[in-house]
């Protein structure tokens, strides 16, 4: 961003402890470590555009002041948005370790979005197309990761912390999502037999320690979040190269995501219910699924093609 000038030197000899306070409480948090990289990376460009002031002395102006420049700089709405959570999750964590008695960034309102934006997802054909695709020697681990996020709705990050003893007898499978809130999802039988059957493998190459990863590396550790990512995406490029209608489009781990809610929706899942299982903290951010598509809206006004009159 133009007009930063502050060396990584300077920021650690000025805000050193203020960073290391924001790393060690979005760890504390169950942040991922993208998220955690993501949020420091642009708390150090925050910081770099106030050098060298004092936090204590920082307000609303400053922080109107990054965005604008973040602005200026070519971010869209979507990416300032992000930096300011980035920010009042840095302040939040000073506040909350008695550094700072105040959090500008919280009184900062976000960039007004475009509504209803409608997600990328995948049709129920095309994830059927999707599993077909599916192969080499952990093809019963990297389906059943696949199914997870497409018939749960998981997460990567909520996949690669589960454990064995999250899948109950009677199906029902613990989630430890963001901000370290648990849900617990009623798993259809299949697919909870399949992780049985898939764990019941993973236990003689498991390596022994006191963690029991629901889903292990050929070295018998606990699946990396990059490596999750890279065994959804391989495998959406591969459905890429047979459906050229899903060739422009960005596929990756998380459309899986949406896909799963979009399904929900048209099953007439109520929005209340979908927040729950998708583990959102806001009833807003579940909304986005009801405006998915123009299937229920179609089928509304069908119903008033017999009432018109003639128009003959």
């Amino acid at each position: 961003m133009e007009g930063l000038s502050a060396t990584n030197h300077e920021l650690q000899e000025t805000y050193g402890e203020e960073l290391e306070l924001f790393s060690i409480w979005m760890k504390n948090q169950g942040m991922t470590s993208s998220t955690e990289k993501a949020y420091l990376a642009d708390v150090r460009q925050y910081l770099s555009m106030l050098y060298p002031a004092d936090l204590e002395n920082t307000g609303k102006l400053d922080i109107m002041r990054y965005l604008s420049r973040s602005r200026e700089g070519g971010a869209g709405d979507e990416a300032r948005n992000r930096k300011l959570s980035s920010l009042r999750a840095f302040y939040r964590s000073l506040n909350e370790m008695d550094r700072l008695s105040s959090n500008p960034a919280a009184l900062t309102p976000k960039s007004r979005q475009q509504k209803n934006r409608i997600p990328v997802y995948l049709e129920e054909g095309q994830l059927q197309q999707l599993f077909q695709h599916v192969e080499g020697k952990h093809r019963e681990r990297n389906l059943s990761i696949l199914l997870l996020m497409a018939y749960a709705g998981l997460r990567v990050g909520e996949i690669h912390r589960l454990n064995i003893h999250d899948l109950k007898l009677d199906g029902i499978l613990s989630v430890l999502g963001k901000g370290r809130k648990w849900r617990y999802l009623p798993l259809p039988d299949s697919l909870a037999g399949l992780l049985r059957r898939m764990m019941e493998e993973n236990l003689l190459e498991m390596r022994q320690g006191k963690e029991q990863p629901m889903f292990i590396s050929q070295l018998g550790r606990r699946l990396s979040i990059r490596m999750i990512q890279t065994i959804a995406d391989a495998t959406l490029r591969r459905l890429q190269g047979e459906l050229p209608e899903l060739s422009m489009k960005k596929l990756s781990s998380h459309k899986l995501r949406h896909s799963f809610a979009t399904m929900q929706i048209r099953s007439g899942t109520d929005i209340r219910t979908l927040q729950e299982l998708l583990g959102h903290a806001s009833i807003e951010t579940t909304q986005i699924y009801t405006h998915i598509d123009n299937y229920q809206m179609k089928a509304a006004m069908e119903q008033m093609s017999g009432k018109l009159p003639s128009l003959g």
